[in-house]
């Protein structure tokens, strides 16, 4: 694993995890310029697992969405003063001026966002949306009806799990390590390596099934994993029709959503998941140079006192 920021006082820190060389430079490249300033400005430690935590022989390893369950079990055993975790997955990119996540978190919990309660659109709107935009702008073979609209009560039912109330995108975890490494583990090795699920094998419904049986939940705001498909779709729909790419555009309005998000969420494998591959988001001369002095500002009590009219310059 690589440790760019040591964990400070709090003890609190971000991880993911990016194995193979395309993952890595991904994501040094695009994403880490945003964490990197989002951990030093609320002094969090800042750490990469870069190698599975799981010989492949073993017959409980599993691909690598799954390994995050046992991040805690290595950081306990490899990382000096570590207390709280917060682990995203590497597509993510950071608005360095949001809160500190750890903030709104109790360490005897487990902190999740939800794909289904608290949510700023309706979500059977925003998934119709995405579903005729990709059908009539990128690949008539994509369906209008798919499991794209998969109900609670079908998400678990296809996976012979009793039906839970609500559902976490398992991109975002927050836990204890101490509290919380043993209980992660024991998930992880309950499933064997050939376990199957709609995404070909990956972790995410049966952690929900396994943290919602356990109960002890933090539900966290939505703009601490807000979804780029879902943002698009319901404010930009017109990128859909960048069958060529601009960049400048698609950054301006990845900035915008930031603007009023704090940690945006690149999931899925169409092309707009990958948007978040652009060079010098947050640091060009576009919407983000407001961002550090609109945060000031909204330290800023109001007093609502009148100033007289105020009408803009006609130059």
């Amino acid at each position: 694993m690589r440790v760019y920021i040591k964990p400070g006082i709090s003890g609190n820190a971000l991880a993911t995890i990016a194995i193979g060389e395309e993952y890595l430079k991904a994501w040094e490249k695009y994403a880490f310029p945003t964490w990197k300033k989002y951990c030093i400005k609320h002094d969090l430690g800042l750490i990469l697992v870069d190698k599975d935590l799981l010989d492949k022989s073993e017959k409980h390893w599993k691909k690598a969405t799954w390994q995050k369950m046992l991040i805690g079990k290595a950081f306990k055993e490899n990382i000096e003063h570590i207390e709280n975790v917060c682990y995203i997955d590497s597509d993510f990119l950071i608005n360095p001026h949001s809160p500190n996540i750890f903030a709104f978190y109790n360490p005897e919990t487990i902190g999740l966002v939800s794909q289904f309660e608290n949510m700023p659109y309706d979500d059977m709107d925003v998934k119709r949306r995405i579903a005729y935009f990709r059908h009539y702008c990128y690949d008539e073979k994509y369906p209008l009806d798919s499991s794209l609209f998969m109900s609670l009560e079908q998400i678990f039912g296809y996976h012979n799990l009793p039906v839970q109330n609500n559902y976490a995108c398992a991109g975002l975890i927050v836990f204890n390590v101490n509290n919380h490494f043993e209980l992660m583990q024991g998930w992880f090795e309950k499933y064997e390596r050939n376990i199957d699920s709609i995404t070909g094998g990956g972790d995410e419904f049966h952690f929900n099934y396994e943290v919602q049986t356990w109960g002890n939940i933090t539900w966290l705001d939505y703009r601490f994993q807000a979804l780029w498909t879902y943002e698009m779709a319901w404010k930009y729909p017109f990128l859909y029709n960048l069958r060529n790419r601009k960049d400048e555009i698609i950054a301006e309005c990845i900035e915008a959503s930031l603007f009023t998000n704090y940690f945006l969420h690149f999931a899925g494998s169409w092309h707009e998941s990958e948007m978040w591959k652009i060079e010098n988001i947050m640091t060009g001369d576009h919407l983000s140079v407001h961002f550090e002095p609109f945060s000031a500002y909204n330290e800023m009590n109001l007093t609502g006192n009148p100033v007289g009219i105020v009408k803009p310059s006609k130059e």
